[in-house]
């Protein structure tokens, strides 16, 4: 057994960008030089795809045309199904999402691959694979192990890796699709309408709020003056789970990972584990927080301790 299988994702002749990121969680999985990393692309014209997932980390690219122009997971289950006989891969990567949800368990136990969801972290403690997760309302971390099995399947939570930005030069071959007969059938795409549709993973200067604001009435003020200084307003959990904010605006282990982020200015956050997990690797961090000991400050560049509201006050008035 050997290798690591990749499932890359598009939707509406567009490949999704989270599936890039695949590729470096891949990364941390290789067994040597020799360990190859492919990625499958499934659909009526994967080639078109082809050209996207050119990219550094990648070894091999492998078109399979089936039949249904949009996902089937019928389709994917047989193709994967097929790669995991043929290749006998160590561990096949996919995104956690709705797509995976259709056929990834299903896919689990016909192979009788060892199976976890919503992954945060994948990697090697000795000889074992290990995979965490969040469990009881991501409440506590949950590090999973598959004694026996030979292949194991994970899905990937969205936005926990940094899509590779170096080109590559993988190979590229096609693998025939089995014959399957699906059980479900395309109708449309609905566009789901939403008050606030920001995207924390692509913004490159985040200013994030936490419980040190005080109440809900605060938020317009840090509101202001991210709009001043051209950055996405952001939160911890607490603000999004009292709704002062929209989930989509929430930075962490259960939200979004700020990948994209450059600039992150954390204001009356305290850094507890989860949030860190979010956005602990941007290049400059700035915390403001009245204590000293708050945990934000060990991945702060820079630190500053005081009360936030005179450091907005501060900066609203050069902006």
């Amino acid at each position: 057994m050997s290798g690591i299988l990749l499932i890359a994702e598009h939707r509406q002749g567009e490949l999704r960008a989270a599936a890039l990121e695949l590729v470096t969680a891949a990364q941390a999985l290789r067994r040597g030089p020799d360990d190859v990393v492919t990625v499958v692309v499934i659909g009526a014209d994967p080639e078109r795809h082809v050209a996207a997932l050119r990219v550094a980390g990648l070894d091999e690219i492998v078109t399979t045309k089936v039949v249904a122009p949009e996902f089937d997971p019928d389709s994917y289950a047989a193709v994967v199904g097929a790669l995991i006989a043929a290749r006998q891969p160590r561990v096949v990567l996919m995104l956690h999402s709705v797509d995976s949800m259709g056929y990834a368990a299903a896919l689990a136990a016909s192979t009788g691959a060892g199976f976890a969801t919503d992954v945060f972290k994948v990697e090697y403690q000795g000889e074992a694979l290990v995979a965490t997760r969040g469990g009881y309302g991501q409440k506590v971390n949950v590090e999973l192990d598959f004694p026996g099995k030979t292949t194991v399947v994970l899905a990937v939570r969205p936005g926990v890796c940094k899509p590779p930005e170096a080109p590559g030069t993988p190979r590229v071959s096609a693998f025939a699709a089995p014959t399957v007969e699906s059980r479900s059938a395309h109708r449309e795409f609905i566009a789901v309408s939403c008050a606030d549709d920001v995207d924390m993973t692509a913004a490159k200067f985040i200013l994030a709020i936490g419980r040190g604001i005080g109440e809900e009435a605060k938020v317009a003020q840090f509101k202001e003056l991210a709009d001043a200084l051209g950055a996405t307003l952001g939160c911890s959990r607490p603000i999004a789970d009292s709704g002062w904010l929209p989930k989509s605006r929430q930075v962490g282990q259960s939200g979004k990972t700020a990948g994209a982020c450059k600039f992150y200015l954390a204001m009356g956050i305290s850094g507890a584990i989860q949030h860190l997990a979010g956005m602990k690797h941007v290049g400059t961090i700035v915390a403001v927080n009245t204590d000293a000991e708050a945990s934000i400050f060990s991945v702060a560049k820079y630190g500053i301790v005081g009360d936030i509201f005179e450091i907005a006050g501060e900066l609203r008035s050069h902006f």
